[in-house]
This record gives structure tokens, sequence and C-alpha cells, in this order.
């Protein structure tokens, strides 16, 4: 089974963010109105929760 690119990964990361994390992008954007956020304990754990899983099966 071939192995996910760099770019497969980030991509995957940031759908999750903003389906989770309501953010537009996990890029650094060198402003901290843009680069910090504030997020709700339940949303961050649901955001782990996904990628977790999403690594788990990837090695099925």
């Amino acid at each position: 089974m071939p192995k996910a690119t760099q770019q497969q990964i980030d991509q995957l990361l940031t759908e999750i963010a903003k389906k989770h994390l309501s953010l537009e992008t996990l890029e650094a954007r060198n402003s901290d109105s843009l680069d910090f956020h504030d997020v709700a304990v339940w949303s961050l754990k649901e955001a782990l929760q996904e990628a977790y899983e999403a690594g788990f099966n990837a090695k099925r």
C-alpha cells in the first residue's frame, strides 16, 4: 500500500480542522488574530479522534 504524501496529509488535516474547529487554514499567516484561536475542548477532542481514526484506518 503506497504511503500518503505530505500534501495529502496536509489536505486531510485541513479538512478536519475546517470541519471540527472552524479554521480556514492550518497555514501560519503571521498575525495573532489569524493564527491563534479559542477552541472548545469537545471540538478539539472530535478533531483529534477523527485524525487518529484516519491514521489507524490508513494502516489497514
